[in-house]
């Protein structure tokens, strides 16, 4: 447990940081208008690629007997890959619906 603390106490500037990004990245996707989502989500799905290429690499350089590593990447990648996938769903349903109708049939 003491290495728990010790841990934060020298991480704590970016625990900080990490916890104002969260509630700066709530105030500007909230203020977005849904006629920007479709681009907006094709970059998050950009930026999820790169999240699991990077957890992919933690995996492969991470020790066989570190759990937390091999574990957090593991849900990485399932997550990433999740988000992924679900965007570009969300993305083409969307861009269905401003084909033309007469080329749908």
């Amino acid at each position: 447990m003491e290495s728990v603390f010790n841990w934060i106490a020298i991480n704590q500037q970016i625990i900080y940081i990490v916890i104002l990004m969260v509630f700066v990245g709530i105030e500007v996707i909230g203020r977005v208008p849904s006629v920007l989502h479709t681009p907006l989500m094709s970059g998050a799905n950009a930026i999820h690629g790169v999240v699991i290429i990077g957890a992919i690499i933690v995996m492969g350089k991470a020790e066989t007997d570190n759990y937390i590593a091999l574990i957090l990447g593991f849900l990485a990648v399932v997550l990433g890959t999740l988000n992924v996938v679900g965007g570009f769903v969300v993305t083409d349903r969307m861009l269905e619906m401003f084909k033309n109708k007469k080329a749908q049939k």
